[in-house]
């Protein structure tokens, strides 16, 4: 688990209600990746991963390496002007100052696009146009949420938004809609959030951990709200989508300072379906959790507006 925060940076769920929305706002390119106090800690068990697991955490299909190659120099073009006192450029490496790596940019042997992802803790998955829509057809996925990589590559985005309910009729016509007409110089971000009974960001398939017992005395450290960053840019040279992932864990317990947000979690999980309880992974403890945000929430009453960074509305993985 990475370091834990005084307060959550993203919570989605912040106004008390649950819509199936796309949920796009426009971005600002100086954000677009968010480096923090976990990037050592993150960036670690990226190479750990990509030692002892790398066939689960990266993919590429043939042909895709130009756009790879598009993704790794945009990053290595934005990270050393964004953020020059945690990244520095040295001819063919690029420094990274959190934790002492010095990055090969032209790694023989190495995708471009593993390559980029060892510079960001976000995970990286690049969309291609085809006659059906737009497919996955590279990924550096470190920090998968029960899903699996060998799964969706290859896929269009109605096979890879499969499990999300709702999504074929109430989201696929918007979501092919925006990828269409997404221009490069408009990209866009939004955010998703589930229920974790671990604090690994490494969660793929088959199944959620359940080896936690979860009860009323534990449910605040042994429960955790996934809070997931995403932003789509269209690459200017390739077309190709760059969609990233960034991914905040968060103890339910944090909420206890913040008892509006524990109202406001209470609340959108209230709203949930059985499939979408499902979903968002809290089935088998829903009256707990619900239980527990009601005595750290306490009575309602007007709360003042929540400081930056806070962002409000539901979306979908």
């Amino acid at each position: 688990m990475t370091a834990s925060r005084d307060r959550p940076v993203y919570v989605p769920y912040a106004d008390g209600t649950h819509r199936l929305t796309v949920g796009l706002r426009p971005l600002d390119p100086d954000a677009w990746i968010e480096p923090d106090e976990n990037y050592a800690a993150e960036l670690a068990e990226k190479e750990r991963l990509l030692a002892t697991r790398r066939a689960e955490v990266f993919q590429a299909l043939p042909g895709s390496e130009a756009a790879q190659r598009e993704v790794l120099e945009m990053l290595a073009a934005h990270l050393p002007r964004r953020f020059p006192e945690r990244f520095r450029r040295d001819g063919g490496r690029l420094l990274s100052l959190a934790d002492g790596r010095a990055v090969d940019l032209a790694e023989d042997g190495r995708p471009p696009l593993e390559t980029a992802g060892r510079l960001v803790q976000e995970d990286l998955c690049l969309m291609r146009a085809a006659d059906d829509g737009f497919r996955l057809v590279a990924a550096s996925l470190c920090f998968p949420a029960y899903w699996s990589l060998a799964d969706k590559m290859g896929r269009a985005l109605p096979a890879i938004h499969g499990p999300v309910p709702g999504y074929d009729a109430r989201l696929a016509g918007p979501v092919d809609k925006v990828f269409a007409l997404l221009r490069a110089d408009r990209p866009m971000w939004r955010l998703n959030w589930s229920i974790a009974e671990s604090p690994e960001l490494f969660q793929p398939m088959p199944q959620r951990p359940t080896q936690r017992a979860v009860t009323p005395q534990t449910v605040g450290e042994r429960l955790f709200v996934r809070v997931e960053r995403q932003t789509l840019r269209r690459l200017p040279a390739s077309g190709d989508i760059l969609f990233t992932i960034r991914t905040y864990l968060d103890p339910v317990a944090a909420l206890a300072a913040h008892p509006a947000m524990a109202r406001a979690l209470r609340s959108a999980l209230g709203q949930l379906d059985p499939a979408m309880r499902a979903y968002k992974g809290t089935v088998r403890f829903h009256e707990i959790l619900c239980d527990y945000l009601a005595r750290i929430g306490g009575a309602a009453e007007t709360p003042d507006p929540p400081s930056a960074p806070i962002t409000v509305g539901e979306t979908l993985r």
